[in-house]
């Protein structure tokens, strides 16, 4: 197996097992209708466990443009291999979210919500506010990336580290996932997206593309963050990429922060 097919298939499982718990808790007549935020929460640790159990052995398991770039740009993989890699996701992404609408066929008659139909495909904010999503998307996918980094300073009894990833994907998601659903993986938001926008969906509206670079920029952004971050605290690598990250970090939370305290000021007056 090619590392290009290994992280296709590895996110085609992540996807297939994320987007279907969605589909089953949103969906209407599914038995884990309404099932709720834990229930996910846990599912797609399980479908990232599962995902880097299918390819680990072959590609690593990326299984999300974020953590390649991010390696990448701290010379723990190679920039020759990044575009298999994110092709790869990309299309194992768009592949799982086809396959989980014919999984649940007959549920999207059923379902009037469209922002549910869309919703079981991509994330959104729960409040909308473009700034703020972006961090959240950052700080989501800079502890992502930081904890794979030190998932794998670590020794683990073999075969134990996709079970320990799944646990730290949960736990993002139960402590950081609530303001956008934490994407934190940029083929995991765009592909089911794209599978969104070309399935014949009865009654399913747009698309969303007006918040589709949130999930994408802040995954990257935070990812790469979260790698540079690392190589500089913990090998002592404090170079132009730590420094030149750090303060589009810091100008992001800036922006955001002003522009939270200007709609504070129009909700009071």
């Amino acid at each position: 197996m090619t590392e290009f097919l290994a992280e296709l298939i590895g996110t085609m499982i992540l996807v297939i097992l994320g987007v279907g718990v969605v589909a089953g808790v949103e969906l209407k007549k599914s038995k884990a209708e309404g099932a709720g935020w834990v229930l996910v929460s846990l599912a797609w640790g399980l479908a990232v466990t599962m995902g880097v159990y299918a390819s680990g052995n072959v590609s690593d398991a990326h299984l999300n443009p974020a953590v390649t770039l991010g390696f990448a740009a701290i010379g723990d993989f190679p920039w020759d291999k990044v575009p298999a890699y994110i092709s790869g996701q990309m299309i194992g992404a768009i592949i799982g979210a086809i396959i989980v609408y014919f999984q649940y066929l007959p549920h999207w008659r059923e379902t009037e919500d469209k922002s549910a139909k869309l919703g079981v495909f991509a994330t959104g904010p729960a409040v909308r506010s473009y700034p703020a999503n972006l961090v959240s998307e950052i700080i989501g996918t800079f502890v992502l990336v930081l904890g794979l980094l030190f998932i794998g300073a670590n020794e683990f009894t073999e075969g134990l580290n996709p079970a320990v990833v799944g646990l730290l994907i949960v736990a993002i998601g139960m402590s950081l996932g609530g303001p956008t659903g934490y994407a934190i993986n940029p083929a995991r938001d765009l592909g089911p997206r794209i599978a969104h926008a070309i399935l014949p969906i009865i009654g399913k509206g747009d698309s969303d593309w007006s918040y589709a670079l949130i999930p994408i920029i802040g995954p990257i952004v935070g990812g790469v963050y979260g790698a540079f971050f690392y190589s500089a605290m913990f090998e002592g690598n404090m170079g132009a990429g730590f420094w030149i990250t750090s303060v589009i970090v810091i100008i992001t939370l800036v922006v955001a922060f002003l522009n939270e305290q200007r709609r504070d000021k129009q909700a009071v007056s």
